[in-house]
């Protein structure tokens, strides 16, 4: 296992960059990683596999809420994405691939890589494959990190010197009841495969910390994260039971 180098807990991390629609920065995109750099922070992002296979910078499985299209991101190649205006974008921006942010991220920032759980478990593995595959001319501090332990492993088989981590909640929240099996709640909640699969780090859902397994975790030495705080009071809140922050909407100190 690779450590989780200190640079993930030295700086807050901004949630899919340092985004502020309002302001015309959109999530996931260069502009909000150039933010982030800017400011000092850290950077979450989310990848999704494009129809011809590239690793996608854009969190929603499907296009609706940024693009205003209709459709799965899946249905489009990654030229067709990448020509998919966004919506609210002060200057001309669409989903960016994955290769085109770590150029544009140049190792400035450390980069919390999310794996988006794809319709099947091949479709995983694919995108795990090709995230690792940008990263092998990177430079800069990256960790990958995923709710699916298909990715978690995939990672760990492809990029074994990568820093690799689960990311979880509390399953028994009435929001996810209908898209988890119940059958994998509780191991999902524990995030039992974390030992099997070598994790150097665990993100976990600010609001259902502490969780038993989280605090037994951190008296072992393992870094805990956890997303996504969303004000000062949730940021001091958070700190109490996790070692950093992925955060959005404020700017918490650096």
């Amino acid at each position: 296992m690779t450590a989780l180098p200190a640079a993930f807990l030295s700086a807050p991390i901004a949630h899919r960059g340092l985004h502020d629609r309002a302001a015309g920065i959109v999530e996931n995109t260069i502009s909000a990683a150039r933010a982030a750099i800017e400011d000092g922070y850290g950077i979450e992002l989310d990848l999704q596999l494009s129809a011809d296979g590239e690793a996608m910078v854009f969190h929603d499985d499907d296009l609706a809420r940024l693009t205003g299209r209709d459709g799965p991101v899946g249905a489009l190649t990654a030229a067709e994405l990448t020509a998919t205006p966004l919506l609210d974008a002060a200057r001309s921006e669409a989903p960016p691939s994955f290769s085109t942010l770590l150029q544009a991220a140049a190792g400035r920032a450390p980069l919390l890589i999310e794996i988006k759980r794809q319709p099947d478990d091949a479709a995983t593995r694919a995108l795990t494959a090709r995230a690792v595959a940008a990263l092998n001319d990177y430079s800069g501090p990256a960790a990958l990190m995923s709710f699916d332990p298909v990715a978690v492993a995939a990672a760990a088989l492809a990029a074994p010197d990568v820093p690799r981590g689960l990311v979880s909640m509390d399953y028994a929240r009435a929001d996810v009841e209908d898209r988890v099996p119940e059958a994998r709640r509780a191991d999902l909640t524990d995030m039992a495969d974390l030992e099997r699969l070598d994790c150097a780090f665990a993100s976990y859902h600010w609001r259902d910390l502490p969780m038993p397994r989280t605090q037994t975790l951190r008296e072992a030495g393992l870094p805990l994260l956890c997303w996504t705080t969303r004000s000062l009071q949730d940021d001091a809140s958070a700190r109490r039971h996790a070692d950093n922050v992925t955060f959005e909407g404020y700017r918490p100190p650096r």
